[in-house]
């Protein structure tokens, strides 16, 4: 059984130029895996289909869990644990807390959406990156197309990407 992956790889010059191949490419029948480009693109996501991400959701959720923890250590070592009067207030004494309770809801999200954006990119240490082609990250935007998900021919699919505005188009194995 063969485990390499096998892909198309369009070269692009222009970022406009990119987002009007992704739509004729889809057009075209072709599934689009992936597009690089060295700076975001305003409407790629929407352009290429990919779902409306639930990052928000995580980082609600991760700043709920730090002003729970941080509540509950406040709650714990003020009231319980060592009960002091400071300046004549009250042990339990609510808005005192609200800096540290605001700072520690504040590091929990950060370090959780740093763990979460690891995680769902696959970026932990020791995974070989896919790297399509390097220029990605300096001046050109690339259209990774998997023949393992489309039914067109290469012959077809490198045809479509030049037809588009592709410069050149590259085979691509992992």
């Amino acid at each position: 059984m063969d485990s390499t992956e096998r892909y198309l790889v369009g070269v692009f010059d222009d970022d406009e130029e990119v987002l009007h191949a992704v739509t004729e490419v889809k057009n075209s029948g072709v599934k689009i895996e992936e597009v690089f480009t060295p700076f975001p693109i305003h409407g790629l996501d929407v352009a290429i289909g990919h779902p409306r991400t639930r990052i928000p959701i995580a980082a609600f959720l991760f700043g709920c869990l730090g002003l729970t923890c941080i509540f509950s250590l406040i709650n714990y070592t003020m009231v319980f644990d060592w009960p002091m009067i400071i300046g004549g207030k009250d042990f339990f004494a609510l808005p005192d807390w609200i800096p540290v309770s605001f700072e520690g809801t504040v590091l929990f999200t950060a370090f959780g959406m740093v763990g979460t954006f690891l995680v769902s990119n696959s970026l932990w240490p020791g995974k070989q990156p896919k790297t399509f082609d390097l220029r990605s990250t300096d001046d050109k935007f690339i259209m990774a197309v998997n023949m393992a998900n489309n039914k067109k021919s290469e012959a077809e699919i490198e045809s479509i990407l030049k037809a588009s505005g592709a410069i050149e188009v590259n085979v691509k194995q992992f």
